[in-house]
């Protein structure tokens, strides 16, 4: 298994947050604004992101799955900087966050390759066999997106791209939804039709919905469950109290091992003004809510060791352990 640091035993990974995000940093913006992308400059920012890791792994956390992919604006040197003064392993992703638009480069060069492999398929390939850019870091999952605008035609060869990518690597898939759409059916649907061990996808933000009917139907189709947005409680998604039932009641039911847990936190993100009104309202968004809050109360609320194990631990191992390409 590869992380930033290199290759690692799955058994060394430990307590794992499924969905963070180490940076997010406009690759153009930044490139031609530095001294406007930084929030003031980047030694600060450096110095915030050490402190939120750092913060997590005094916390217990051993691993971090940074689900930052191409257009989210990924920078794999400041990650790197970031891992060497913090000991916790990082594991990143490929894959492409957006929700329908793709560039004319792309939309123009969709076939390339042996066998007319789609280009998006080559840049996941690449990404996880060779590395991101020239940093020599390999990712290990792969990350897509369906948002409101459901599975538009540009979304579907997405999906479809990243389930050839995971076929032809074995790298997991980890997806952002809306669940309160339900659209995670939709995604399986795609990936099934590729032929995808829907075992090996993680249904994202699937905890901001209090629906069992629909988190069951995801889970009773095999994947896993990613109630990876505590601390981001919005008006319409399911807030602490209720996330927190949500998953005893799963629990309860046996579906222990199809949960993860996470924040979907950013340590540096330069689309956001720290000093913004709006950052307040948000005090639990961190990589510390899950294991110093969330644990807690699913133990309080009857969740047992093994399951919270399961959640925390087994289940993330499994995952990222990538199976062999079929």
């Amino acid at each position: 298994m590869f992380t930033v640091r290199g290759p690692v035993d799955g058994s060394q990974l430990g307590f794992t947050l499924m969905h963070e995000h180490v940076i997010f940093r406009d690759t153009e913006f930044s490139k031609d604004y530095p001294d406007l992308s930084w929030q003031p400059d980047r030694p600060s920012a450096l110095a915030r992101a050490v402190t939120g890791l750092q913060a997590a792994a005094d916390a217990g956390v051993r691993t971090i799955v940074d689900c930052t992919a191409f257009f989210h604006g990924r920078d794999m040197d400041f990650v790197r900087e970031v891992n060497e003064r913090v000991d916790m392993h990082i594991v990143v992703a490929t894959g492409i966050y957006t929700f329908d638009y793709l560039p004319n480069m792309i939309m123009r060069r969709s076939l390339r390759g042996p066998g007319d492999r789609d280009i998006l398929t080559e840049m996941f390939v690449r990404d996880i066999t060779r590395g991101i850019g020239d940093s020599g870091i390999r990712a290990q999952i792969i990350k897509v997106a369906t948002d409101l605008e459901g599975v538009t035609p540009n979304n579907e060869r997405i999906l479809r791209a990243a389930a050839r990518a995971h076929r032809e690597t074995g790298a997991p898939i980890t997806t952002h939804t809306q669940p309160l759409e339900r659209n995670g059916l939709d995604q399986q649907r795609l990936f099934r039709a590729e032929g995808v061990d829907l075992r090996r996808v993680v249904i994202g933000h699937s905890g901001d919905t209090t629906d069992l009917d629909y988190l069951m139907e995801l889970m009773d189709a095999g994947s896993v469950t990613g109630h990876d947005r505590f601390g981001l409680y919005l008006p319409g998604w399911a807030g602490l109290p209720e996330r927190v039932d949500t998953i005893f009641r799963l629990c309860e039911r046996g579906y222990a091992d199809r949960i993860v847990l996470s924040h979907d936190s950013i340590l540096h993100n330069d689309r956001n003004d720290l000093a913004s009104p709006r950052m307040a309202p948000m005090p639990d968004w961190r990589m510390t809510h899950v294991p110093l809050d969330v644990v807690p109360l699913l133990r309080e609320r009857g969740v047992s060791e093994v399951d919270l194990e399961a959640m925390t631990v087994s289940t993330p191992r499994r995952i990222l352990e990538a199976g062999p390409a079929y």
